[in-house]
């Protein structure tokens, strides 16, 4: 007899972007889950932590609380970053499109957006300086045409690399909300 209530394989009666009727649709939510670029280097962080506290007790069960305070601040450190850079990418609610990036967080109101779009572009590879060919989700704001389009989402950045039908889910899913949320 299995177990389906144990399992993440079983049959749901709603479709799985579809927002279940108790969904509070004013907090803010991922439409997207974390690629495993992001959660693995998350994850090496939070091990580097981890030794990092471990030098910390022994440094303070041999003596030196200062030292040992200080360690214990890096490794603090390194557990904000590594929650920092879980917390990255694009949130969508009721109110409009958040990015959150490692430094700041620009959120953009529904009514202020002409269009959310797909295109073809270069775009930047894991973040870094090299470009490659490849698909970005494009903001266009209201009255800004000379300002060049955000990517809010992109096919090579640490959540969608090598997961193309991912990106497309996604794009598809706030495309949705701003296509639902323009309208008032």
């Amino acid at each position: 007899m299995p177990l389906s209530f144990l399992t993440a394989d079983r049959a749901f009666d709603t479709a799985g972007d579809v927002a279940l009727p108790y969904d509070d649709r004013d907090l803010w939510r991922r439409p997207y889950r974390p690629g495993p670029w992001r959660v693995g280097s998350a994850a090496l962080m939070l091990l580097l932590a981890s030794f990092v506290l471990f030098a910390a007790v022994v440094i303070a069960a041999t003596g030196g609380p200062s030292s040992a305070g200080v360690i214990f601040g890096i490794a603090g450190v390194a557990i904000l970053c590594a929650l920092r850079m879980l917390r990255m990418g694009v949130w969508v609610s009721a109110h409009g499109v958040r990015q959150v990036s490692f430094f700041t967080t620009r959120t953009v109101a529904w009514q202020q957006i002409a269009s959310v779009r797909t295109v073809q572009q270069p775009v930047r590879w894991l973040g870094l300086p090299r470009t490659v060919q490849g698909q970005a989700l494009l903001l266009v704001r209201q009255g800004r045409s000379a300002e060049p389009a955000s990517p809010l989402l992109t096919t090579h950045n640490s959540d969608f690399l090598a997961r193309d039908s991912a990106f497309n889910r996604a794009a598809d899913a706030v495309e949705a909300w701003a296509a639902e949320y323009r309208r008032g």
